[in-house]
């Protein structure tokens, strides 16, 4: 099972790459979007894939008597889909910030700070 998760890990971080390569803003926001989402998979998969009992000890006891589950993978993972949900709203108000006053999505059209009468810098390699 973790085989099938790593795999799946790792066409959620090639996917996020190539969207995060992109000149759109939307697909760049796709892009980041998912790579949140393949962190928390790793995460979870780094924290073992096992049906495990809930970490809870009884009273009687000062270790557990049995095999539990971690409880640190799962914490980090709501934490982060918390963290990556609000960065992801506060970059989709950003981006339709700069769509409402650039009038287009384009990165490489986005460059009001240069000034308009020089040559502009290199694009690529």
């Amino acid at each position: 099972m973790e085989g099938v998760f790593s795999i799946v890990i790792g066409v959620f971080f090639a996917v996020a790459v190539y969207l995060l390569m992109s000149r759109q803003l939307v697909r760049v926001l796709l892009g980041i979007a998912i790579l949140g989402n393949a962190v928390n998979l790793l995460i979870f998969t780094s924290g073992r894939l096992l049906r495990e009992v809930p970490p809870i000890i009884p009273e009687a006891l000062q270790v557990p008597d049995e095999t539990i589950a971690n409880p640190l993978p799962q914490a980090l993972i709501l934490t982060a889909i918390v963290i990556s949900f609000s960065f992801f709203a506060f970059l989709l108000v950003l981006a339709f910030r700069a769509y409402q006053e650039l009038g287009t999505d384009d990165t490489s059209e986005m460059r009001v700070a240069e000034p308009t009468g020089e040559t502009s810098p290199p694009q690529g390699y």
